[in-house]
């Protein structure tokens, strides 16, 4: 029997670079540090977590956006991209009056930009947002995505360099 191996992702990378690297941003123990006391902006936004998958020919997306109401979440899909923007507050934690020993959940403005495939429109993407969950899906999404051309390497063959020691 063999062993059935998944094909090449046609949407890996599509996150934009910034999103990625706010995920990076380490987890803040004790009282809040300088740097969360300022107030977000898009450009230091967190990025929520993101499941990317296709379901038949649609191009499945969704966010966790525990603790977010609907009224605090915008989605604009606008030159191929799709951009999901918000704000969490802090549930009435006062950083100022509380000491966390641990703090593991991102509060202020989010921002996640995707790039969806060409030739999507506007009328083919639709959203949901049920238990904190917002569910984006684009139609006719995954039959449209172009897996890309392989470039094959042409290997260079150089004798190896001898080095001794001593």
């Amino acid at each position: 029997m063999s062993e059935r191996r998944p094909g090449r992702n046609p949407f890996e990378g599509v996150t934009d670079f910034v999103s990625e690297i706010n995920r990076l941003r380490a987890i803040g123990t004790g009282r809040a540090t300088a740097a969360e006391q300022v107030e977000r902006t898009h450009a230091s936004a967190w990025a929520p977590a993101t499941d990317i998958f296709a379901l038949g020919e649609d191009l499945v997306i969704r966010i966790e956006l525990a603790g977010v109401p609907p009224e605090d979440v915008e989605l604009r899909f606008a030159q191929g991209l799709l951009t999901i923007t918000g704000y969490r507050s802090t549930d009435g934690a006062d950083p100022e009056e509380s000491l966390f020993y641990t703090r593991e959940r991102y509060y202020g403005e989010f921002r996640r930009v995707i790039t969806l495939p060409e030739g999507i429109e506007p009328e083919d993407v639709t959203a949901t947002f049920e238990h904190g969950l917002v569910e984006v899906v684009v139609h006719q999404g995954a039959a449209v995505a172009d897996p890309g051309h392989r470039i094959d390497l042409a290997a260079q063959r150089e004798e190896p360099q001898r080095r001794t020691l001593g």
